[in-house]
């Protein structure tokens, strides 16, 4: 089901328009809405905000928490591993054509989708992830995330900076997108932020607390993990 999906996402990109500038197509993909009609209950539904440029493509979406079983009398669950939003990165590799094996994926914690939310029409972020940070192998492997208003406020450019000094590679895409367009992803990370927090499973627990134990969760189905391809 996992390379299927792939599959499905990498024709989507690879079939999408693009134009130079902010002319550009903003798309839904969903992916296995039939899930229902095959009889797959446990099927997932991805619908990621997709944002075609000339250069690259951006696309958008929540990766859920997972939990875990709390040992004690009371029962219930606790996050095992928090929630982000997902930022995908896929470089043009023609016309209409992007190369969906050479993305590169930023996850935006719930920290960072606050500021990302809270951005005004001239202002900018910046996020910076080293997954050996503190450690003895920092600065090996590094993404900056760099978000700004663009000059008459008539948009913004997001760029990611991959650094990997071990293969002394340095990728950069820059997209640059519309009013409307950032509207839509601060939207979409409001609405997705308590979901990302797990406070929707909180706030839909019965009054009597969570009982039982908790549906088996697989780790590896977000396949969307930021160090991933």
């Amino acid at each position: 089901m996992l390379k299927q999906c792939r599959s499905l996402l990498s024709r989507s990109l690879q079939s999408a328009k693009w134009g130079d500038g902010f002319e550009s197509r903003a798309a839904y993909s969903t992916s296995l809405q039939d899930f229902a009609a095959t009889g797959n209950a446990n099927g997932r539904v991805f619908a990621p905000y997709t944002i075609y440029k000339g250069k690259a493509s951006l696309s958008i979406s929540p990766v859920l928490p997972t939990f875990v079983k709390m040992d004690s009398d009371i029962g219930g669950l606790k996050v095992n591993r928090r929630g982000s939003m997902m930022l995908t990165f896929c470089p043009a590799i023609g016309e209409r054509k992007y190369d969906w094996e050479q993305r590169q994926k930023f996850a935006l914690s719930p920290t960072e989708v606050g500021s990302l939310i809270s951005m005004g029409a001239h202002d900018a972020s910046e996020f910076f992830h080293d997954p050996s940070m503190k450690s003895s192998n920092a600065g090996q492997v590094s993404k900056k995330l760099c978000i700004k208003a663009l000059d008459g406020g008539n948009g913004y450019l997001i760029s990611l900076t991959v650094t990997n000094n071990i293969l002394k590679s340095n990728e950069r895409f820059n997209i640059p997108v519309t009013t409307a367009e950032f509207a839509v992803l601060k939207t979409a990370c409001s609405f997705a932020l308590p979901h990302i927090m797990g406070w929707d499973r909180l706030t839909n627990q019965s009054p009597k607390g969570i009982k039982g134990s908790p549906s088996k969760v697989n780790s590896k189905q977000h396949f969307d993990l930021e160090w991933d391809r």
